[in-house]
């Protein structure tokens, strides 16, 4: 609809270039929205108004210009003139059903464009430290991820899905060390478990299976452990010089191919059941790129060579320092330390840059709304090092927040205390957890009511949409049981019988599907497809609970029934979109 508006505008538009009212370099593209207000038509263009200043003339008079000699078309009822000069474009009710024929003969490509094409994007998405299992805060950004992924898919553009794998650092050497302290547990040894180790029960368990593989190969009496390792914060010491402490007597006592053997275990392992979980979230990726691999490949140092070389790093107390101020951070930021380990941020510049070198056309980071601080610094050591940074998107998401009978759950990854992604699978099912999830704006806050998404009632958003599509297998099922055959006829025929206030507005709602596609993709906002699919499935069962649609009147019969299956098929492909499955029968 939308197009062959577009169409109409530059075909006038045309005719007064050749008419000498502007220039062909003058004319730009013509903006055409819906209308908000039903009175006003179903679209409105502000191309006139765009176009006064050089055709020299006011809004108002150059649309009348471009009203006379705006092609006619069966498909617009009435064209006008409102405000200042926007052009107004009601739709012939012919229009509308003229889209039930084209649903289904495209099928599941219906709402599907070519608008990104030969664009790549890379969109980088959950990229939690592999030192515990996914919680319900981390899903959330999968299934946002996944799906803004599919719907840049859907409109064209060659989408890389990638999990950045945080496998090296001292987050992993904590759970490493918390690993082994279980396992010296097991063994018999008695000692305190360290404040800022890692305390899930997944931390018995991976230490449970180095105790019945190996025995008592790794062990090593406490007190040699915790000798001249300083105080932990019960104790009145500090928790991070303990931590460390132990971390430097693991290596010491284990050695490098021992403790690298712990080390292996428990990121091996847990980051399998990172895959595990999100391949049965519908999360999957075409790469898992390690952050162990920057430092191997020399990427690490190349970057940091490269901010060395354009005069953007000095030292300081030992330090290197990346000047960020130059480019709106609010502070310098370290990237070698001291001792001349590599910081966080230095491998992060590295794999921006590397980003940025495999020829993405854009890269999209999906990051939880605590790393809003890191966005500039990034951008800043881009820029600094000759990268293009707007080819950089960095979207935030609020982590849900789950509650339980009106109560709060808490999660916290170090003290083993929070509600997995597998445990509110299971409970909730993954179609509910996925429509929910991505029900608001990212960077909104989100309250998950577990006991709703269980609901099989109206008010479950993800069931009412759900059961829209089944209601229409069952009028399929009722149809069969009556032996009548409702394979529909080809094309537009008998679809003038489609007459009532339900059928016009659900064929209002239908020909928005595309647009809402396009719309949801180039502004990275899901909510807006689980809105329109709301809004779609009440309008079918508004049209279910008013109108029969087995009736005696074949012709009527076959309109109809054409009818909800071009419903079917939009609920199917947005459904799909979302990664949420279109049952037959609830």
């Amino acid at each position: 609809m939308k197009s062959h508006i577009a169409d109409l505008i530059s075909k006038a538009m045309d005719e007064l270039v050749a008419a000498g009212v502007f220039s062909s370099a003058d004319c730009h593209p013509p903006v055409i929205e819906r209308t908000r207000d039903p009175a006003h038509g179903d679209f409105a263009s502000n191309v006139a108004m765009v176009h006064s200043k050089a055709a020299k003339m006011r809004p108002r008079d150059l649309a009348e210009r471009l009203l006379a000699v705006l092609p006619d078309s069966g498909l617009v009822s009435a064209v006008e003139i409102a405000g200042p000069g926007f052009i107004n474009f009601r739709l012939a009710d012919s229009a509308y059903r003229m889209l039930i024929p084209e649903v289904l003969k495209q099928g599941h490509s219906f709402g599907r464009s070519s608008l990104g094409a030969g664009k790549r994007v890379q969109v980088e998405f959950v990229s939690a430290n592999p030192t515990g299992p996914l919680h319900v805060g981390h899903g959330r950004g999968a299934a946002y991820g996944a799906v803004v992924a599919d719907l840049l898919e859907a409109v064209g553009y060659d989408v890389h899905r990638e999990y950045y794998v945080n496998d090296a650092g001292r987050q992993m050497d904590i759970l490493a060390t918390s690993v082994w302290l279980r396992y010296l547990e097991l063994c018999g040894e008695a000692l305190d478990f360290p404040s800022n180790g890692y305390r899930g029960d997944y931390v018995w368990d991976i230490a449970a299976t180095l105790h019945r593989e190996h025995a008592d190969a790794y062990r090593h009496m406490a007190e040699e452990v915790f000798d001249r390792v300083p105080l932990d914060e019960p104790a009145g010491g500090d928790k991070e010089a303990h931590i460390d402490g132990l971390i430097a007597q693991a290596k010491k006592l284990l050695g490098d191919n021992r403790y690298r053997f712990v080390f292996e275990l428990g990121l091996n392992v847990i980051l399998d059941d990172i895959r595990d979980d999100l391949s049965l979230f519908g999360v999957d990726y075409q790469e898992w790129y390690s952050e162990r691999s920057l430092a191997e490949s020399g990427a690490v140092n190349k970057a940091i060579e490269r901010l060395r070389g354009s005069g953007h790093l000095y030292e300081r107390g030992g330090a290197w320092w990346f000047r960020s101020t130059d480019f709106g951070d609010e502070k310098d930021r370290v990237v070698v330390r001291e001792n001349g380990q590599m910081t966080y941020f230095a491998s992060d510049i590295a794999y921006h840059m590397d980003k940025l070198e495999r020829g993405f056309d854009r890269v999209i980071d999906i990051w939880g709304a605590d790393h809003h601080g890191y966005v500039p610094r990034v951008k800043a050591a881009l820029q600094a090092m000759g990268g293009d940074a707007s080819r950089l998107d960095v979207l935030l998401v609020q982590f849900a927040i789950l509650y339980r009978g009106g109560e709060k759950a808490q999660m916290s990854t170090r003290s083993g205390e929070f509600i997995t992604l597998r445990e509110l699978r299971k409970e909730v099912g993954r179609d509910a957890a996925r429509f929910f999830y991505v029900m608001r704006k990212c960077e909104q806050h989100m309250d998950f009511d577990l006991d709703l998404a269980k609901s099989q009632s109206s008010d479950n958003p993800v069931y009412y949409v759900q059961y829209a599509h089944a209601r229409i297998h069952a009028v399929l099922r009722q149809a069969a049981d009556k032996l009548i055959d409702v394979q529909p006829s080809e094309g537009a025929t008998h679809l003038e019988r489609l007459v009532e206030t339900h059928e016009l507005d659900l064929m209002k709602t239908l020909s928005r599907y595309p647009e809402v596609v396009e719309s949801a993709a180039t502004n990275e906002e899901p909510h807006q497809l689980t809105h329109y699919l709301r809004e779609l499935a009440n309008d079918f069962h508004t049209y279910y609970n008013a109108h029969q649609f087995l009736v005696g009147d074949a012709a009527l019969r076959d309109a109809r029934i054409k009818l909800i299956l071009a419903t079917r098929e939009v609920l199917r492909n947005g459904l799909n979109l979302l990664g949420v499955s279109a049952p037959e029968q609830m």
